[in-house]
């Protein structure tokens, strides 16, 4: 038999649940956040270090949590990692289901009230910070950023790659398309030969490799990286993997 004191019990319990944050750690188990210019100084001092972040570059295909649908990136989204093979954020504790960096948790994971989500829904697509805002100091690497954009824009591989969907005979398509996959290649490689300790700040720098995201386009490559036919499935699964 159920008594009174039970039921209010279970209800304050609820009311708790709906409250204030229970240590459940689902938010963080669902990728790590985007860095908005309020978290510059974070990243300034090194309590976010620039190995921890990568960047989603503009027009980059990308699944919007709060909108529910795939759409291009408007401009540079920087993000924390998740942990290798799994979506949680990098910073993430599951022995303490906490956060390793708490006392200098970024804006979205200070302002995310699971139980009420008004607040981060209000601002989560504004006053992200840019690759450009964070690497002010450094214009010959902002250089190199800007050429990498321009030649490897994720509006020329959308482009060609819809082009390629069309005809998987269109020779002058693919080459294309390979010629830019094959420089973002040689560009990364080239970078670690020259300092191999930049290689842990590649995907900050230049995104994600396309090797890898060409996939988001339903195509996927040999081992010689060429363009051989569509893959959805995989194309699915690195969108849950990188939601934002």
């Amino acid at each position: 038999m159920i008594t009174q004191q039970q039921n209010t019990d279970k209800q304050n319990d609820l009311q708790i649940k709906k409250t204030a944050c229970t240590r459940c750690g689902i938010c963080c188990k669902k990728g790590g956040p985007s860095i908005h210019f309020e978290d510059r100084e974070l990243i300034e001092k090194g309590n976010i270090p620039l190995k921890y972040l990568f960047t989603i570059r503009p027009d980059e295909p990308l699944f919007d949590n709060i909108k529910e649908k795939i759409e291009p990136a408007k401009s540079d989204i920087i993000k924390i990692k998740n942990k290798n093979n799994s979506h949680a954020c990098i910073f993430y504790d599951p022995d303490d289901s906490g956060c390793q960096i708490y006392e200098a948790r970024p804006l979205e994971c200070r302002k995310l009230k699971c139980w009420d989500t008004k607040e981060i829904v209000s601002f989560y697509d504004t006053t992200r910070i840019s690759r450009k805002e964070l690497l002010f100091s450094l214009d010959e690497l902002w250089s190199l950023v800007l050429n990498h954009q321009d030649r490897c824009s994720y509006q020329k591989v959308a482009t060609l790659a819809g082009q390629i969907k069309q005809n998987k005979n269109d020779h002058t398509a693919l080459q294309k398309l390979n010629d830019i996959i094959q420089y973002d290649s040689s560009l990364r490689q080239l970078m670690v030969e020259k300092n191999p300790m930049i290689s842990e700040k590649l995907e900050f720098l230049f995104g994600r490799p396309l090797t890898l995201t060409i996939l988001l386009y339903g195509l996927k490559l040999k081992q010689s990286s060429d363009i051989i036919k569509e893959n959805n499935n995989k194309s699915e699964k690195i969108l849950t993997k990188y939601m934002t």
